[in-house]
């Protein structure tokens, strides 16, 4: 990614501040991502435009400031948005959804971050998902944030966490540790929820083509206001297990990750109880991502999400190919085919089934930009 970078650490400042040691930077970045997009639901096709088919569309401004004894403090505020229309990402109150953090950083000791950021759950699986958790067209975000009637009172992966301090060590042989706490949140979009405070901590490894993590979360219990029922819905404290493994061999990255997520036991007369949404469910894929020449490559993923003691399920499959036009822009496209069983009703994000049990298919072709 090519960044436009502004310096503000000119001679005359440094003047003015007394000849002053510490030097700082701000650079402003962004992607800019549209596609159009078909799909089949359930029977029934649909053609649209839409953002962030390859990675979402944001843009950014983040910093550092060398304090000396090499500790700098650094921070990072993303917005993201929808190319097609212009208006906000997921949540129309927050401007910097993405992400918004203060911290200090020290390459010996690590860093410590303030704010609202990734967790150490999404870093684990990042690097083992052929389509970079990416929110629109991703089978892995699609799973993870999937909501049907049988867990619909079962909390989803954090992949953002608000009120949150992190902590991520430097590179130790190859290993790296991240531990998250975040205090309770609540939002207003894209329903009325309130969530209970996160720990997250994950452990990883890197090194010769071979790349390893192993995380977990534990999320207190919270409330979501759901259309259609009388009292807001009790959101179960969930805990939930990560594995992810990837390893290079040539111009191949395999990769797979898995993911189990376990709720306390609803409590009698609870809404959870007598709605009968409080079940676990997993989250397993298998994928890869080719470099066939400097400018293409190809992803390609098979994914299960499973509902445990019911007999929900879905399967699902996905292929990708993207082409380097330049550094910053590219062109892609994407297919893809899932059949929910049972209940479930999980779909590409931003789309709604019509019916359980039904398959939906999906291609998209389209175009990003970085800057």
């Amino acid at each position: 990614m090519r960044l436009v970078s502004r310096g503000i650490c000119g001679a005359a400042l440094l003047c003015a501040a007394g000849g002053a040691a510490a030097q700082s930077s701000v650079t402003l970045y962004g992607v800019l991502d549209v596609f159009g997009f078909w799909n089949n639901n359930g029977g029934t096709s649909t053609v649209a435009m839409r953002s962030g088919g390859n990675v979402g569309s944001l843009f950014g401004l983040k910093g550092s400031e060398d304090l000396g004894g090499g500790l700098k403090a650094d921070f990072d505020v993303e917005n993201g948005f929808n190319i097609n229309n212009g208006t906000f990402l997921a949540d129309s109150t927050a401007m910097f959804y993405r992400q918004a953090w203060l911290g200090l950083s020290n390459e010996k000791y690590g860093f410590v971050r303030l704010g609202r950021q990734y967790t150490p759950s999404f870093f684990a699986i990042y690097p083992a998902e052929p389509f970079r958790l990416d929110e629109a067209l991703g089978l892995a975000a699609s799973a993870v944030l999937a909501r049907d009637a049988n867990t619909l009172a079962v909390q989803y992966l954090n992949g953002r966490q608000s009120n949150a301090i992190q902590y991520v060590s430097s590179n130790v042989g190859g290993f790296k540790f991240s531990a998250l706490y975040g205090f309770s949140a609540s939002v207003t979009q894209p329903v009325p929820t309130t969530n209970g405070n996160v720990m997250d901590f994950s452990l990883s490894y890197t090194g010769f083509g071979l790349y390893g993590a192993l995380a977990y979360q534990n999320q207190r219990p919270g409330t979501m206001t759901v259309p259609g029922l009388a009292a807001p819905l009790n959101l179960l404290a969930s805990e939930r297990f990560t594995g992810a493994l990837s390893y290079r061999i040539g111009i191949v990255n395999l990769q797979a990750f898995y993911i189990y997520t376990k709720p306390d036991d609803a409590q009698p007369g609870s809404v959870a109880l007598r709605t009968g949404s409080y079940h676990p469910f997993s989250v397993a894929q298998v994928g890869a991502t080719v470099q066939a020449t400097p400018f293409d490559t190809l992803e390609v993923a098979a994914l299960q999400r499973s509902v445990r003691g019911v007999h929900d399920n879905t399967p699902a499959f996905q292929i990708g190919w993207d082409h380097s036009l330049s550094k910053r822009t590219s062109i892609y496209a994407r297919a893809g085919y899932m059949k929910n069983n049972g209940k479930a009703t999980m779909s590409w994000t931003g789309l709604s089934v019509t019916q359980a049990g039904t398959s939906q298919s999906m291609a998209a072709i389209g175009m990003m930009h970085r800057f």
